[in-house]
Protein backbone atom coordinates (compact mmCIF):
# COMPACT_ATOMS: atom_id res chain seq x y z
CA UNK A 1 0.00 0.00 0.00
CA UNK A 2 2.63 2.56 -1.17
CA UNK A 3 -0.29 5.36 -2.30
CA UNK A 4 -3.89 5.58 -0.59
CA UNK A 5 -6.98 5.69 -2.63
CA UNK A 6 -9.99 7.98 -1.81
CA UNK A 7 -13.13 8.68 -3.34
CA UNK A 8 -14.08 12.10 -4.22
CA UNK A 9 -17.06 12.11 -6.45
CA UNK A 10 -19.88 9.87 -7.12
CA UNK A 11 -23.36 9.71 -9.10
CA UNK A 12 -25.86 7.41 -9.28
CA UNK A 13 -28.95 6.30 -11.87
CA UNK A 14 -31.17 3.28 -10.50
CA UNK A 15 -34.40 2.33 -9.31
CA UNK A 16 -33.86 4.07 -6.49
CA UNK A 17 -33.63 7.50 -7.59
CA UNK A 18 -30.97 9.29 -10.01
CA UNK A 19 -29.46 11.93 -7.65
CA UNK A 20 -27.53 10.58 -4.22
CA UNK A 21 -29.68 12.45 -2.10
CA UNK A 22 -32.72 10.61 -3.42
CA UNK A 23 -30.93 7.39 -3.14
CA UNK A 24 -30.07 8.12 0.33
CA UNK A 25 -32.88 8.70 1.33
CA UNK A 26 -34.61 5.86 0.31
CA UNK A 27 -31.89 3.59 1.45
CA UNK A 28 -32.49 4.91 4.45
CA UNK A 29 -36.15 4.71 4.74
CA UNK A 30 -36.02 0.92 3.17
CA UNK A 31 -37.74 1.63 0.02
CA UNK A 32 -38.18 -0.82 -3.17
CA UNK A 33 -37.74 0.17 -6.35
CA UNK A 34 -38.96 -2.96 -7.66
CA UNK A 35 -42.44 -3.32 -9.90
CA UNK A 36 -43.79 -4.92 -12.34
CA UNK A 37 -42.83 -4.76 -16.50
CA UNK A 38 -46.19 -6.41 -18.28
CA UNK A 39 -43.82 -5.94 -21.40
CA UNK A 40 -41.67 -8.50 -20.13
CA UNK A 41 -44.49 -10.80 -19.40
CA UNK A 42 -45.78 -10.17 -23.37
CA UNK A 43 -42.76 -10.84 -24.46
CA UNK A 44 -42.91 -14.23 -23.23
CA UNK A 45 -40.76 -13.86 -19.65
CA UNK A 46 -41.98 -16.29 -16.82
CA UNK A 47 -41.52 -13.03 -14.79
CA UNK A 48 -42.25 -9.04 -15.33
CA UNK A 49 -40.33 -8.25 -11.93
CA UNK A 50 -37.50 -5.71 -12.27
CA UNK A 51 -36.15 -2.81 -11.08
CA UNK A 52 -38.04 0.07 -12.57
CA UNK A 53 -34.98 2.84 -13.79
CA UNK A 54 -36.14 5.47 -15.50
CA UNK A 55 -34.81 6.52 -19.04
CA UNK A 56 -32.58 8.90 -19.45
CA UNK A 57 -33.86 11.74 -21.52
CA UNK A 58 -31.01 13.58 -23.59
CA UNK A 59 -30.54 15.88 -26.05
CA UNK A 60 -28.68 17.88 -27.96
CA UNK A 61 -28.10 20.17 -25.05
CA UNK A 62 -26.25 17.58 -23.44
CA UNK A 63 -24.43 15.87 -26.37
CA UNK A 64 -24.36 16.16 -30.07
CA UNK A 65 -26.57 13.76 -32.53
CA UNK A 66 -23.84 12.05 -33.46
CA UNK A 67 -22.36 10.96 -29.91
CA UNK A 68 -26.38 9.96 -28.60
CA UNK A 69 -26.02 7.89 -31.62
CA UNK A 70 -23.31 5.75 -30.59
CA UNK A 71 -24.79 5.22 -27.00
CA UNK A 72 -26.58 2.01 -26.04
CA UNK A 73 -28.71 2.40 -22.87
CA UNK A 74 -26.03 1.06 -20.44
CA UNK A 75 -23.95 3.90 -21.57
CA UNK A 76 -26.87 6.86 -21.54
CA UNK A 77 -27.02 5.16 -18.08
CA UNK A 78 -23.09 5.63 -17.03
CA UNK A 79 -22.70 8.81 -18.87
CA UNK A 80 -25.51 10.29 -16.28
CA UNK A 81 -24.04 9.16 -13.63
CA UNK A 82 -20.13 9.51 -14.17
CA UNK A 83 -21.03 13.39 -14.68
CA UNK A 84 -22.24 13.62 -11.39
CA UNK A 85 -19.60 12.15 -10.26
CA UNK A 86 -16.73 14.25 -11.74
CA UNK A 87 -19.37 17.36 -11.15
CA UNK A 88 -19.15 16.18 -6.96
CA UNK A 89 -15.30 15.99 -7.28
CA UNK A 90 -14.75 19.23 -8.69
CA UNK A 91 -13.50 17.74 -12.29
CA UNK A 92 -14.80 20.37 -14.74
CA UNK A 93 -13.71 20.06 -18.33
CA UNK A 94 -10.65 22.13 -18.05
CA UNK A 95 -9.46 19.35 -15.38
CA UNK A 96 -10.33 16.64 -18.07
CA UNK A 97 -8.39 18.12 -20.67
CA UNK A 98 -5.27 18.73 -19.42
CA UNK A 99 -4.64 15.84 -17.46
CA UNK A 100 -4.67 12.16 -17.36
CA UNK A 101 -8.15 10.21 -16.09
CA UNK A 102 -8.29 6.79 -16.88
CA UNK A 103 -11.58 5.11 -17.20
CA UNK A 104 -12.46 1.54 -16.05
CA UNK A 105 -15.88 0.08 -16.26
CA UNK A 106 -17.77 -2.95 -15.71
CA UNK A 107 -20.18 -3.65 -18.20
CA UNK A 108 -20.75 -7.48 -19.39
CA UNK A 109 -22.97 -6.96 -22.46
CA UNK A 110 -25.43 -4.83 -24.84
CA UNK A 111 -27.90 -7.04 -26.04
CA UNK A 112 -30.67 -4.71 -27.47
CA UNK A 113 -28.54 -3.37 -30.45
CA UNK A 114 -27.02 -6.58 -31.28
CA UNK A 115 -30.74 -8.25 -31.52
CA UNK A 116 -32.19 -4.59 -33.12
CA UNK A 117 -29.15 -4.89 -35.39
CA UNK A 118 -29.85 -8.86 -36.36
CA UNK A 119 -34.04 -8.47 -36.69
CA UNK A 120 -32.81 -5.16 -39.34
CA UNK A 121 -31.03 -7.70 -41.60
CA UNK A 122 -33.24 -10.46 -40.96
CA UNK A 123 -36.05 -8.34 -42.52
CA UNK A 124 -33.96 -5.90 -44.85
CA UNK A 125 -31.34 -7.72 -45.91
CA UNK A 126 -28.99 -4.66 -46.19
CA UNK A 127 -26.34 -4.19 -44.02
CA UNK A 128 -26.56 -0.32 -44.64
CA UNK A 129 -30.24 0.20 -42.87
CA UNK A 130 -27.93 -0.17 -39.88
CA UNK A 131 -26.74 2.82 -39.51
CA UNK A 132 -23.44 4.07 -37.98
CA UNK A 133 -23.92 3.52 -34.45
CA UNK A 134 -24.56 0.21 -34.21
CA UNK A 135 -21.27 -1.06 -33.80
CA UNK A 136 -20.47 1.16 -30.54
CA UNK A 137 -23.65 0.37 -29.29
CA UNK A 138 -23.22 -3.16 -29.44
CA UNK A 139 -19.53 -3.36 -28.80
CA UNK A 140 -18.83 -4.75 -25.17
CA UNK A 141 -16.92 -1.86 -24.06
CA UNK A 142 -19.48 0.16 -25.29
CA UNK A 143 -19.78 2.20 -21.80
CA UNK A 144 -16.25 2.91 -21.79
CA UNK A 145 -15.46 3.88 -25.51
CA UNK A 146 -18.65 6.14 -25.01
CA UNK A 147 -17.43 7.89 -21.43
CA UNK A 148 -13.71 8.46 -22.65
CA UNK A 149 -14.89 10.19 -25.89
CA UNK A 150 -16.92 12.56 -24.05
CA UNK A 151 -14.74 13.21 -21.15
CA UNK A 152 -11.56 13.15 -23.25
CA UNK A 153 -10.36 10.51 -20.44
CA UNK A 154 -6.38 9.53 -21.83
CA UNK A 155 -5.70 7.60 -18.91
CA UNK A 156 -6.45 4.07 -18.51
CA UNK A 157 -9.30 2.61 -20.81
CA UNK A 158 -10.59 -0.68 -20.53
CA UNK A 159 -13.92 -2.30 -19.80
CA UNK A 160 -14.06 -5.18 -17.14
CA UNK A 161 -16.45 -8.28 -18.24
CA UNK A 162 -16.70 -10.61 -14.93
CA UNK A 163 -20.77 -10.65 -14.45
CA UNK A 164 -22.12 -10.00 -11.61
CA UNK A 165 -18.56 -8.58 -10.32
CA UNK A 166 -17.87 -6.48 -12.73
CA UNK A 167 -19.04 -2.94 -11.16
CA UNK A 168 -16.75 -4.74 -8.04
CA UNK A 169 -13.65 -5.80 -9.89
CA UNK A 170 -13.47 -2.05 -11.92
CA UNK A 171 -13.18 0.13 -8.76
CA UNK A 172 -10.60 -2.55 -7.02
CA UNK A 173 -8.09 -2.56 -10.86
CA UNK A 174 -8.40 1.34 -10.64
CA UNK A 175 -7.46 1.46 -7.06
CA UNK A 176 -4.22 -0.61 -7.93
CA UNK A 177 -3.21 1.49 -10.88
CA UNK A 178 -3.64 4.23 -8.69
CA UNK A 179 -1.86 2.40 -5.42
CA UNK A 180 1.18 1.61 -7.61
CA UNK A 181 1.66 5.21 -9.13
CA UNK A 182 0.27 4.37 -12.74
CA UNK A 183 -2.48 6.57 -13.01
CA UNK A 184 -3.43 9.73 -10.31
CA UNK A 185 -7.29 9.34 -10.82
CA UNK A 186 -9.27 6.88 -12.19
CA UNK A 187 -13.50 6.79 -13.32
CA UNK A 188 -14.75 3.62 -12.09
CA UNK A 189 -18.10 2.07 -12.11
CA UNK A 190 -20.59 -0.68 -13.41
CA UNK A 191 -23.36 0.12 -15.80
CA UNK A 192 -26.14 -2.62 -16.65
CA UNK A 193 -28.78 -2.12 -19.13
CA UNK A 194 -32.70 -2.80 -18.22
CA UNK A 195 -34.66 -3.34 -21.31
CA UNK A 196 -36.22 -6.86 -21.89
CA UNK A 197 -33.95 -7.68 -24.62
CA UNK A 198 -30.92 -8.45 -21.86
CA UNK A 199 -32.43 -10.72 -19.35
CA UNK A 200 -34.76 -13.38 -21.48
CA UNK A 201 -31.90 -15.67 -21.11
CA UNK A 202 -31.64 -15.48 -17.20
CA UNK A 203 -35.14 -16.02 -17.28
CA UNK A 204 -34.92 -19.44 -18.98
CA UNK A 205 -32.79 -20.30 -16.24
CA UNK A 206 -35.95 -19.77 -13.87
CA UNK A 207 -33.73 -17.40 -12.01
CA UNK A 208 -36.05 -15.00 -11.36
CA UNK A 209 -38.70 -14.49 -8.36
CA UNK A 210 -42.40 -14.97 -9.96
CA UNK A 211 -43.94 -13.66 -6.70
CA UNK A 212 -45.59 -11.00 -8.43
CA UNK A 213 -48.93 -9.99 -6.42
CA UNK A 214 -46.19 -7.84 -4.18
CA UNK A 215 -43.48 -6.73 -6.44
CA UNK A 216 -41.84 -4.79 -3.20
CA UNK A 217 -41.97 -7.96 -1.27
CA UNK A 218 -40.14 -10.40 -4.49
CA UNK A 219 -36.42 -9.93 -3.43
CA UNK A 220 -36.05 -11.58 -0.23
CA UNK A 221 -32.47 -12.06 0.35
CA UNK A 222 -31.54 -15.34 3.31
CA UNK A 223 -35.47 -15.24 4.00
CA UNK A 224 -36.33 -19.17 3.71
CA UNK A 225 -39.20 -18.29 1.55
CA UNK A 226 -37.34 -16.48 -1.54
CA UNK A 227 -37.52 -17.70 -5.04
CA UNK A 228 -35.35 -15.89 -6.97
CA UNK A 229 -33.80 -12.71 -7.82
CA UNK A 230 -35.24 -9.84 -9.73
CA UNK A 231 -33.03 -7.87 -12.24
CA UNK A 232 -32.86 -4.15 -12.23
CA UNK A 233 -29.70 -2.05 -13.28
CA UNK A 234 -28.78 1.67 -14.23
CA UNK A 235 -25.54 2.89 -13.72
CA UNK A 236 -22.65 3.95 -10.67
CA UNK A 237 -19.85 6.32 -10.91
CA UNK A 238 -16.97 6.85 -8.67
CA UNK A 239 -14.24 9.10 -9.13
CA UNK A 240 -11.01 7.70 -7.15
CA UNK A 241 -7.79 9.34 -6.70
CA UNK A 242 -4.61 9.16 -4.91
CA UNK A 243 -4.86 11.17 -1.27
CA UNK A 244 -2.13 13.78 -1.88
CA UNK A 245 -3.59 14.53 -4.70
CA UNK A 246 -6.93 14.63 -4.07
CA UNK A 247 -5.77 17.04 -0.85
CA UNK A 248 -4.03 19.19 -2.90
CA UNK A 249 -6.47 19.82 -5.36
CA UNK A 250 -8.68 20.62 -2.06
CA UNK A 251 -10.85 18.13 -3.09
CA UNK A 252 -13.73 16.57 -0.29
CA UNK A 253 -12.81 13.19 0.37
CA UNK A 254 -15.91 10.80 0.89
CA UNK A 255 -14.28 7.90 1.99
CA UNK A 256 -11.29 5.86 1.20
CA UNK A 257 -10.86 2.47 -0.87
CA UNK A 258 -8.45 0.37 1.54
CA UNK A 259 -9.03 -2.99 0.31
CA UNK A 260 -9.56 -5.55 -2.78
CA UNK A 261 -9.91 -8.86 -2.09
CA UNK A 262 -10.51 -11.49 -5.41
CA UNK A 263 -10.77 -15.21 -6.08
CA UNK A 264 -12.26 -17.53 -8.20
CA UNK A 265 -14.23 -20.96 -7.78
CA UNK A 266 -13.17 -23.02 -10.38
CA UNK A 267 -16.02 -25.04 -10.26
CA UNK A 268 -19.27 -25.21 -12.12
CA UNK A 269 -20.08 -22.21 -14.24
CA UNK A 270 -22.96 -21.30 -12.24
CA UNK A 271 -22.51 -22.72 -8.84
CA UNK A 272 -20.90 -20.45 -5.73
CA UNK A 273 -18.50 -21.34 -3.06
CA UNK A 274 -18.68 -20.37 0.63
CA UNK A 275 -14.95 -20.97 0.08
CA UNK A 276 -14.79 -18.84 -2.97
CA UNK A 277 -16.80 -16.39 -0.78
CA UNK A 278 -14.56 -16.46 2.20
CA UNK A 279 -11.03 -16.28 0.39
CA UNK A 280 -11.99 -12.75 -1.24
CA UNK A 281 -13.37 -11.51 1.84
CA UNK A 282 -10.25 -12.33 3.98
CA UNK A 283 -7.85 -11.04 1.24
CA UNK A 284 -10.11 -7.63 1.05
CA UNK A 285 -10.13 -7.49 4.60
CA UNK A 286 -5.66 -8.19 4.55
CA UNK A 287 -5.30 -5.91 2.06
CA UNK A 288 -7.20 -3.12 3.93
CA UNK A 289 -5.05 -4.05 7.39
CA UNK A 290 -8.04 -4.74 9.40
CA UNK A 291 -9.79 -7.46 10.99
CA UNK A 292 -13.00 -8.47 11.47
CA UNK A 293 -13.71 -7.01 14.75
CA UNK A 294 -13.04 -3.92 12.95
CA UNK A 295 -15.82 -4.06 10.37
CA UNK A 296 -19.25 -2.30 11.13
CA UNK A 297 -21.04 -3.82 8.34
CA UNK A 298 -20.85 -5.98 5.57
CA UNK A 299 -23.34 -5.18 2.52
CA UNK A 300 -23.94 -8.44 1.65
CA UNK A 301 -24.31 -9.80 -2.16
CA UNK A 302 -26.84 -12.09 -1.63
CA UNK A 303 -29.52 -11.84 -4.40
CA UNK A 304 -32.37 -13.68 -2.93
CA UNK A 305 -31.29 -16.82 -4.91
CA UNK A 306 -31.70 -19.95 -2.88
CA UNK A 307 -28.14 -21.33 -3.77
CA UNK A 308 -26.26 -18.46 -3.61
CA UNK A 309 -27.35 -16.98 -1.10
CA UNK A 310 -26.86 -20.24 1.20
CA UNK A 311 -23.03 -20.31 0.15
CA UNK A 312 -22.80 -17.04 0.79
CA UNK A 313 -24.13 -17.18 4.51
CA UNK A 314 -22.32 -19.90 5.30
CA UNK A 315 -18.70 -17.90 4.31
CA UNK A 316 -20.09 -15.07 6.16
CA UNK A 317 -21.04 -17.30 9.39
CA UNK A 318 -17.55 -18.92 8.52
CA UNK A 319 -15.58 -15.25 8.90
CA UNK A 320 -18.07 -13.40 11.09
CA UNK A 321 -20.06 -15.46 12.97
CA UNK A 322 -19.51 -14.08 17.32
CA UNK A 323 -18.53 -10.53 15.77
CA UNK A 324 -20.37 -7.53 15.57
CA UNK A 325 -20.71 -6.41 12.23
CA UNK A 326 -24.40 -6.16 11.22
CA UNK A 327 -25.26 -7.60 7.53
CA UNK A 328 -27.59 -6.19 5.07
CA UNK A 329 -28.16 -7.22 1.45
CA UNK A 330 -29.67 -3.95 -0.58
CA UNK A 331 -30.77 -5.87 -3.42
CA UNK A 332 -33.39 -7.07 -1.22
CA UNK A 333 -34.69 -2.67 -1.90
CA UNK A 334 -32.80 -2.62 -5.54
CA UNK A 335 -32.94 -6.61 -7.07
CA UNK A 336 -29.88 -7.10 -8.67
CA UNK A 337 -28.35 -4.78 -10.93
CA UNK A 338 -25.98 -7.12 -12.34
CA UNK A 339 -23.15 -5.43 -14.12
CA UNK A 340 -23.38 -2.08 -12.34
CA UNK A 341 -23.92 -3.71 -9.02
CA UNK A 342 -20.31 -4.41 -7.46
CA UNK A 343 -19.79 -0.27 -7.99
CA UNK A 344 -23.87 1.25 -7.13
CA UNK A 345 -23.04 -0.94 -3.58
CA UNK A 346 -20.10 1.44 -3.40
CA UNK A 347 -21.72 4.93 -3.87
CA UNK A 348 -24.45 2.71 -1.31
CA UNK A 349 -22.24 1.72 1.36
CA UNK A 350 -20.19 5.48 1.08
CA UNK A 351 -23.68 7.39 1.40
CA UNK A 352 -24.37 5.30 4.24
CA UNK A 353 -21.02 5.61 6.06
CA UNK A 354 -21.81 9.54 5.40
CA UNK A 355 -25.60 9.62 6.74
CA UNK A 356 -24.32 7.47 9.91
CA UNK A 357 -26.76 4.23 8.83
CA UNK A 358 -27.17 0.69 7.85
CA UNK A 359 -30.00 0.14 5.34
CA UNK A 360 -32.06 -2.81 6.26
CA UNK A 361 -32.21 -6.27 4.68
CA UNK A 362 -36.27 -5.91 3.87
CA UNK A 363 -38.53 -8.96 3.39
CA UNK A 364 -36.36 -11.13 5.89
CA UNK A 365 -38.87 -12.26 7.83
CA UNK A 366 -38.27 -15.56 8.22
CA UNK A 367 -34.39 -16.93 8.48
CA UNK A 368 -33.44 -20.33 7.20
CA UNK A 369 -30.75 -23.27 8.54
CA UNK A 370 -27.66 -20.96 6.96
CA UNK A 371 -29.35 -17.19 7.62
CA UNK A 372 -29.97 -17.93 11.44
CA UNK A 373 -27.85 -16.59 14.27
CA UNK A 374 -25.94 -14.07 10.93
CA UNK A 375 -26.29 -10.29 12.34
CA UNK A 376 -28.96 -9.36 9.08
CA UNK A 377 -31.01 -6.12 10.02
CA UNK A 378 -34.34 -5.94 8.78
CA UNK A 379 -34.66 -2.40 9.88
CA UNK A 380 -32.85 0.91 9.18
CA UNK A 381 -30.01 1.26 11.94
CA UNK A 382 -28.58 4.61 12.87
CA UNK A 383 -24.84 4.56 14.17
CA UNK A 384 -21.65 5.64 12.67
CA UNK A 385 -19.65 3.31 10.30
CA UNK A 386 -15.92 3.45 10.24
CA UNK A 387 -15.01 0.33 8.18
CA UNK A 388 -16.96 -1.43 5.36
CA UNK A 389 -16.78 -4.71 3.36
CA UNK A 390 -19.15 -5.35 0.49
CA UNK A 391 -19.34 -8.38 -1.63
CA UNK A 392 -19.24 -8.96 -5.09
CA UNK A 393 -19.75 -12.25 -6.74
CA UNK A 394 -20.74 -13.34 -10.26
CA UNK A 395 -21.40 -16.30 -12.79
CA UNK A 396 -18.15 -18.42 -13.59
CA UNK A 397 -17.01 -18.25 -9.79
CA UNK A 398 -15.53 -14.98 -10.13
CA UNK A 399 -15.70 -13.14 -6.61
CA UNK A 400 -14.60 -9.48 -5.36
CA UNK A 401 -14.43 -7.82 -2.18
CA UNK A 402 -14.31 -4.45 -1.56
CA UNK A 403 -13.22 -2.79 1.88
CA UNK A 404 -14.12 1.28 2.37
CA UNK A 405 -13.52 3.31 5.41
CA UNK A 406 -14.39 6.67 6.36
CA UNK A 407 -11.72 9.37 7.23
Amino acid sequence: MSRRVVITGMGIWSCLGTTLDEVAQALAEGRSGIGLDKDRLSYGYRSGLCGIVPEPKLTKKDLDRHTRACMSQEACFAYMASRDAFRQAGVDDDYLLHNEVGCIFGNDSSAEPVIESAKIMDEKHDSAMLGYGRVFQSMNSTVNMNLSTIFHLRGINFTVSAACASGSHSIGLGMMMIRQGLQDMVLVGGAQETNYYSMASFDALNAFSVQMEEPTKASKPFDKNRDGLVPSGGAAALVIEEYEHAVGRGATILAEVSGYGFSSNGGGISTPSDQGCYVAMQRALADAGVTVDDVDYVNAHATSTPQGDMYEAKALKQLFGGHRALISSTKSMTGHECWMAGASEAVYCTLMMQHGFIAPNINFEHPDEYSEGLNITPVTVRQPLHTVLSNSFGFGGTNSALVFRSL
